[in-house]
């Protein structure tokens, strides 16, 4: 049954390569499509992944971190006084212009805190100690910024709403899912620069004390901030995520695309094992004459899609892998983690398999007598 099977398939090796073809395609665009929109989400929750807080303490009805409101900054003082708390610092997230040497505007995402390094933030620094941005009008910019505000080095300066920061050190990996570059000043800064943060916050970050009750403290902040929400990192990660995916249409836009590639794959190896079983009807009669059953020829149907399966994806793995260089100058991360690499395997196979089933269907019904007839 194995002979016959490989025999069947390899036959036009032609089409056998456009069924291979077919199937990398599906699995390359699965993979790199998938990939992609996990990293973006990742660039999402990238500064609440990275930064050390336990808790998020934001205004009503934040939707993600990038879109924040403000509210008094002296809010801060009644979560430090909550038992279990070790550290708690404000923080402002605000979109603002930054105008670049040739004249133009463009907008970055401002990160502005009091001690940077007590939060983790920012991290990959280069050319300089974060303590120094409270020693005066200094900025940290991420290296992604290239890529829309032009190349800058450590020394230049660059105006920020009409006041100007001396760029002292640069930053990897701190990329907005907005694409926005992310800027980190100090708080006082970042106040001073829009009149409308002045005395205000955006961010309380609270760091548990060793063996608090993560869930009593959340409680407790909530009992004595009613007008904030409050939300543990991970439970601030997963809505900031979900903003991107549920509100803005992503998740299924990404569907779409993914049901596209799966139908590709699907018709390519469907029309393929068909026109090959339809060829060679007489040899499936031959199995059926010598006493073989249906599962005889479910069999050899089923091995030649697994075939077809494991060297598609074989084949759009390696592309896929392939594309993650080129995407990663372009600031574009695709995340495929050895769990997806294999749910995305077990997903071809079974597509391969349930194209064999219209194949199947076809041959089932055979007249073993058929092997006889001139």
């Amino acid at each position: 049954m194995v002979s016959l099977a490989r025999r069947n398939l390899f036959h036009d090796r032609l089409r056998f390569a456009i069924t291979v073809a077919g199937v990398a395609f599906a699995v390359t665009l699965v993979l790199v499509q998938v990939g992609l929109f996990m990293g973006l989400l990742n660039k999402a929750t990238v500064t609440i992944e990275h930064s050390s807080a336990d808790i998020w303490v934001t205004s009503r009805e934040t939707p993600n971190v990038d879109f924040a409101h403000s509210f008094p900054e002296t809010r801060v003082l009644r979560v430090r006084g909550i038992p279990g708390v070790a550290r708690a610092d404000n923080l402002i997230v605000q979109f603002m212009n930054i105008q670049l040497p040739s004249g133009a505007e463009e907008g970055c995402l401002v990160y502005g805190l009091e001690d940077f390094e007590a939060w983790n933030l920012p991290w990959n620094v280069q050319g300089a100690d974060v303590r120094d941005l409270k020693r005066g009008r200094f900025i940290l910019m991420d290296r992604s910024a290239e890529r829309r505000f032009g190349a800058f080095a450590i020394g230049d300066y660059r105006e920020i709403l009409q006041r100007r920061f001396k760029i002292i050190g640069t930053t990897t990996g701190a990329a907005s899912f907005t694409t926005a570059p992310i800027v980190f000043m100090d708080f006082g800064n970042a106040q001073e620069l829009l009149e409308t943060l002045s005395g205000k916050t955006e961010y309380v970050l609270v760091k548990l004390a060793p063996g608090a009750d993560a869930a009593a403290v959340k409680a407790e902040i909530r009992r004595r901030l009613p007008y904030n929400d409050v939300y543990t990192k991970a439970e601030w990660a997963a809505r900031s995520r979900s903003y991107w995916v549920v509100s803005t249409g992503l998740g299924m836009n990404m569907g779409v695309t993914v049901f596209l590639g799966i139908l590709v794959g699907i018709v390519v190896v469907a029309q393929t094992l068909y026109t090959s079983a339809v060829e060679h009807v007489k040899e499936f009669g031959t199995v059926k004459a010598i006493g073989g059953s249906n599962w005889d020829i479910y069999r050899i149907l089923g091995e030649q899609a697994l075939i077809a399966a494991v060297i598609g994806f074989a084949l759009g793995g390696l592309i896929s892998l392939a594309m993650r260089p080129a995407m990663a100058k372009l600031y574009l991360n695709v995340l495929i983690s050895p769990s997806f690499a294999a749910a995305v395997f077990v997903g071809t196979v079974l597509m391969c398999l349930g194209a064999a089933m219209l194949s199947f269907r076809r041959v089932a019904g055979i007249d073993p007598a058929l092997v006889f007839r001139a």
